[in-house]
């Protein structure tokens, strides 16, 4: 048992120190950055959709009932607001070239935490009680027009899908974009060292 203890001791005395040079680290942070950026404005573009999409309804819908109306404005509002969160978010990440001062875009990241943050936890539930309000003066005319058991299923499948995004995949989107974000912060927070040392 001794012999045992005292190899796992020298294991763990035993570290190996890889440099990696702060041009590879660039590479690596480029390519995380690219990622990053190009994730955010495919949410962008994917709530604009969304906007014309709910808009749409009332071009192919022949909708009466002003309830309806602001059910459909007041999500379509709700994205709109949303999107132009997320694009504000996007700015932040999108407008410094990293690769010209790694400090700068340092702290623009921090600040890019600091959003996600109070996106995904204070707005987030604004979104989601905007949207319920909104389908639920929506649905207050259309479904007249479904059998009783249809009605209950729309409205089952409506809200439980926004029961399971705000809980099931809200969750897994912080936990991937928290380790994300922490990841290139530190990877900038060594090239700014090793710029540091270099000079």
């Amino acid at each position: 048992m001794q012999e045992f203890d005292h190899i796992e001791a020298l294991w763990a005395k035993h570290t190996v120190d890889v440099k990696i040079s702060a041009d590879e680290m660039l590479k690596q942070a480029k390519k995380d950055v690219s990622n990053m950026r190009t994730k955010s404005l495919l949410n962008i573009i994917g709530m604009m959709l969304s906007v014309f999409a709910v808009a749409a309804i009332w071009l192919f819908y022949d909708v009466t009932s002003i309830s309806t109306h602001f059910g459909i404005s007041i999500i379509i509002l709700a994205i709109a607001v949303y999107t132009i969160i997320l694009y504000s978010n996007h700015r932040v990440i999108s407008r410094n070239d990293f690769t010209e001062n790694p400090n700068i875009f340092l702290q623009k990241l921090k600040v890019y935490q600091l959003q996600r943050h109070q996106l995904y936890n204070r707005l987030y539930w604004f979104y989601v009680i905007a949207l319920s309000l909104g389908m639920a003066l929506y649905f207050y005319e259309i479904l007249h027009n479904f059998e009783l058991w249809l009605q209950i299923l729309t409205l089952i499948l409506s809200f439980g899908w926004i029961i399971f995004c705000s809980t099931l995949v809200r969750k897994a989107v912080i936990k991937k974009d928290k380790e994300r974000i922490a990841l290139l912060i530190e990877k900038f927070e060594r090239i700014s060292g090793q710029f540091k040392e270099t000079e």
